[in-house]
């Protein structure tokens, strides 16, 4: 069951408009509304899970991944390279409570990344 107040659970829902970049039987990815790089792409499962530390045997989080380095493939971000991030829980920097993967690219990456 999904939580009312789920920032994307609404946006799965429709009830939160999002400038959708690629739609799967059990994913989304959307544009980030505040990017951190020149593209920027939240990958989310339509089932809600709050964390990394919560997914369970019936996530795929190989299909996350794939559908990840698929998008980065349309924006073109292969060639010069990209970075996904999944921040897990409070000291990772989780900000909002469903796991979701970002894809990072259009830019030079540093590191250590925070």
């Amino acid at each position: 069951m999904m939580p009312v107040k789920c920032l994307f659970c609404r946006i799965v829902n429709g009830e939160i408009p999002a400038d959708i970049v690629a739609e799967r039987e059990d994913a989304i990815v959307f544009r980030d509304v505040s990017p951190k790089a020149p593209s920027h792409m939240l990958v989310i499962p339509r089932r809600h899970v709050d964390s990394l530390d919560e997914a369970d045997e019936g996530m795929d989080l190989g299909a996350l991944l794939r559908l990840a380095a698929e998008v980065a493939r349309d924006e073109g971000l292969d060639a010069s390279g990209y970075r996904v991030v999944i921040n897990t829980n409070d000291d990772g920097g989780q900000t909002v409570r469903h796991l979701h993967l970002h894809v990072l690219g259009g830019r030079q990456m540093t590191w250590p990344p925070g």
